[in-house]
């Protein structure tokens, strides 16, 4: 019975690596399409995002089925927990690639980010999508530390969030309102997928030393 219920417990671990791969991929693709305004990458990004809902409801049904039917108690009633937090937390993550995604799809053949942001907006997706990849690895190798670090790493990204707005309030922006109302969305979706990523770096924090980070 022990040997099964660790073997569920694997699977689980898996399950959430798995949905993290898929939100960096998605961030990383995302990122792209919005930067190349690549309608056809868009759609894909969208469509793709249905994967990580189903994902999301497949975990969940795997932390209940092992609280109804194991009782795990100390760390490993922690992971099952962290799992159903985190596996909502990742879906979120999705949800924002693919609304940075959609963004690009929706003013095609404009380019949503002009040419003075390309850097800004290119350093955001990449240090996001390395973010979800880290995820990755706190999950399939867990060790105390990872919330720390990607809290430090979201300071990082709050910086970029702020330069970006503090660059298309200026008088002198010279692509108008609707441009600037688009960019401050866009770089929003940046901004809370890095948040969310330290949401579950900070429960997986909690699976190792069984304390809330505050």
């Amino acid at each position: 019975m022990r040997e099964l219920f660790q073997t569920e417990l694997d699977a689980l671990r898996e399950q959430l690596g798995d949905m993290c791969a898929q939100a960096a991929e998605a961030m990383r693709a995302a990122t792209r399409a919005v930067l190349t305004a690549d309608g056809e990458l868009a759609a894909r990004v969208v469509a793709a995002d249905a994967e990580l809902d189903v994902a999301r409801d497949r975990c969940d049904d795997t932390a209940q089925r092992l609280l109804a039917l194991q009782a795990p108690v100390a760390g490993d009633l922690r992971l099952v927990l962290t799992a159903v937090h985190c596996s909502d937390k990742i879906e979120r993550m999705g949800d924002l690639a693919a609304h940075i995604a959609d963004t690009a799809r929706i003013r095609q053949p404009e380019r949503v980010v002009p040419a003075e942001l390309t850097d800004a907006f290119t350093a955001l997706g990449t240090i996001t999508a390395a973010m979800a990849d880290r995820l990755v690895e706190l999950i399939r190798d867990p060790g105390k530390g990872g919330f720390a670090e990607l809290n430090e790493t979201d300071q990082d990204v709050d910086a970029r969030h702020v330069g970006v707005l503090e660059t298309i309030t200026r008088e002198d922006w010279p692509h108008g309102i609707p441009s600037a109302t688009s960019l401050a969305l866009l770089v929003r979706y940046y901004e809370r997928f890095a948040d969310q990523a330290v949401s579950v770096a900070k429960r997986l924090d909690f699976v190792v030393t069984g304390v809330m980070a505050a």
